[in-house]
């Protein structure tokens, strides 16, 4: 959620600003207080630490990612849509390299949840795929199967940026996840009709939902046809 607090706005854009410039893309609490014109004691009211600053930047930032996707326009296709998804995330890593690594690459004291969250914007974009029946595996499988390579190859590309000169090299990566969670016209023929359908069918359901069925009985409905479309069941 953005913050309506314009001193915290203030704030997190300076350190977001000292991140981008620095070289170990470290920043310092009192160069940030300085660049506001506060005393540290208000940062620490505001963030409670540096941890907490700088997981409001990486916060601030999936705002930022989050309004980069609204803005692409979705098609009648939902995997051409999820293709153009994955260069977006390439761009914005190439765009923000210091602010997509505090996003991506673990900290394991982070309370961040922007990771998380553009984790349920892919599985909304998959779940579309999954109601199409171009998918092979549930949603949010897929989506963590895609997120992983698609943050994989941005962090790579961004130790070698030279690497983003060549989109080649970040396609085949796509090409590669993709052909294993998305159902091709050739691979469906092969595929377990009953579970493609349960797929389908939960897909539709997260999506459009429906009036036949008692809240109670579509929580049931949900929960047979995970049953059914789980890994390894069949």
């Amino acid at each position: 959620m953005a913050t309506t607090d314009p001193l915290r706005a203030a704030m997190i854009e300076a350190a977001e600003r000292q991140l981008a410039t620095s070289s170990d893309h470290e920043i310092a609490t009192r160069a940030v207080c300085e660049a506001v014109g506060v005393s540290q004691p208000v940062l620490y009211r505001l963030f409670g630490d540096k941890r907490g600053l700088l997981d409001a930047v990486a916060d601030h930032g999936y705002e930022r990612y989050a309004a980069l996707k609204a803005a692409q326009e979705r098609t009648h296709d939902p995997v051409a849509d999820l293709r153009a998804g994955w260069d977006g995330h390439m761009a914005f890593a190439k765009e923000n390299p210091a602010l997509y690594q505090l996003m991506f690459t673990p900290r394991p004291w982070s309370r961040s949840t922007a990771r998380d969250r553009v984790m349920d914007l892919l599985v909304a974009a998959l779940t579309r795929c999954a109601a199409a029946g171009a998918l092979k595996v549930e949603p949010r499988t897929a989506a963590r199967l895609v997120l992983a390579a698609n943050v994989g190859s941005a962090l790579d590309h961004i130790a070698r940026p030279e690497l983003f000169d060549d989109p080649a090299l970040s396609h085949h990566m796509r090409d590669a996840v993709f052909a294993y969670v998305l159902a091709e016209p050739a691979a469906r023929d092969d595929a377990d009709p009953l579970r493609a359908a349960a797929l389908r069918l939960h897909a539709q359901l997260e999506l459009a939902g429906t009036e036949a069925l008692e809240p109670a009985e579509t929580a049931l409905l949900r929960r047979w046809l995970e049953r059914i479309t789980r890994p390894g069941q069949g």
